[in-house]
């Protein structure tokens, strides 16, 4: 365990937690290949790339989506003892993104509800690259456990 820990009693809306940026490389896009088996040119094939309305590779959603993972984020060593489970994410794409773009994640706490086997915990979850532009944004929802003895 590092660092003081949260349990559901301990967030309000409007937390806001953080993630160091990644700047996109073709390694990256080959990896998630390799992980995936997703194999589609507009992913890997600059020739095929650039015959589309891209112009050159584009990332994959869920390589973009992989970035908002909270266990990268400052969050996660808050929630060592509590968290219970990773319950359902959603994401909505806004914008292209290509080898070369830095992408910074950020997570705010949107919703509060008690369980009764723990509390739900919202957040909204974005990626926003080096021009300030928003490129992804949904919500992941976790089930964090109350305070012992609460």
């Amino acid at each position: 365990m590092s660092g003081e820990q949260r349990f559901f009693e301990d967030f309000g809306v409007g937390d806001r937690f953080g993630s160091p940026s990644k700047t996109l490389t073709d390694a990256h896009f080959l990896f998630f290949s390799g992980l995936t088996g997703d194999a589609h040119p507009l992913h890997y094939d600059v020739e095929y790339a650039k015959t589309t309305r891209f112009g050159r590779p584009l990332a994959h959603g869920l390589l973009l989506t992989a970035l908002t993972a909270v266990g990268a984020s400052t969050l996660s060593p808050l929630i060592e003892e509590s968290i219970i489970a990773f319950l359902e994410q959603t994401m909505r794409f806004r914008a292209p993104v290509f080898v070369g773009d830095t992408l910074t994640p950020a997570h705010e706490v949107i919703g509060l509800e008690r369980k009764r086997s723990g509390g739900l915990l919202t957040l909204r979850v974005t990626l926003t690259n080096q021009r300030g532009e928003t490129v992804l944004e949904g919500e992941h929802r976790y089930l964090v456990a109350y305070r012992p003895g609460a």
